[in-house]
């Protein structure tokens, strides 16, 4: 199976892509964490994405705020799919990694998540791996039904509640 990469631009994303790596651990998916900074480290972010397909990744996957380049910088670097995740700063809420995530250039596209979306970073990873991994796309369906029965429960457990009253 190809692993995911997970690069995020301060450790201070460290919160946000928990997530990510906890939703990938709980459907097997093998993944690398690393810290490159677009801007304090661009010659091994730049080397980290030229590698990365040769290294057995499939997908990428870059969380950044404020200026929130690296999911770019790592995309101008690579033809893997790469994954966007803006995350929320002390300024504008998140806004303006959003913009600087999602308004990519033509000939360059980022998938984009919401901001602080660590875990839906790592379904559309597994998705896009699960297009040739029936095993994994299983895993996949199997913890979509999961969720879903989580739902219902709470619905019946709010019913019965209501119906108490």
């Amino acid at each position: 199976m190809k692993k995911v990469g997970i690069i995020m631009g301060s450790d201070s994303d460290l919160p946000i892509l928990q997530k990510t790596m906890d939703t990938l651990g709980e459907l097997s998916v093998p993944f690398e964490c690393h810290i490159y900074s677009a801007h304090r480290t661009p010659v091994e972010a730049r080397d980290f994405a030229l590698s990365a397909r040769e290294k057995g990744f499939g997908v990428l996957i870059a969380a950044a705020g404020m200026a929130a380049h690296l999911a770019g910088a790592i995309a101008a670097n690579t033809t893997l799919p790469v994954i966007g995740i803006p995350c929320k700063s002390s300024c504008f809420d998140g806004m303006d990694a959003l913009l600087s995530t999602v308004m990519m250039p033509s000939g360059i596209p980022v998938a984009t998540v919401a901001v602080n979306g660590g875990a839906n970073a790592a379904l559309l990873a597994a998705q896009i791996l699960a297009v040739s991994d029936a095993d994994l796309a299983a895993r996949l369906d199997a913890k979509r039904a999961a969720d879903a029965q989580k739902v219902l429960q709470k619905d019946a457990a709010l019913q019965e509640k209501l119906n108490t009253l």
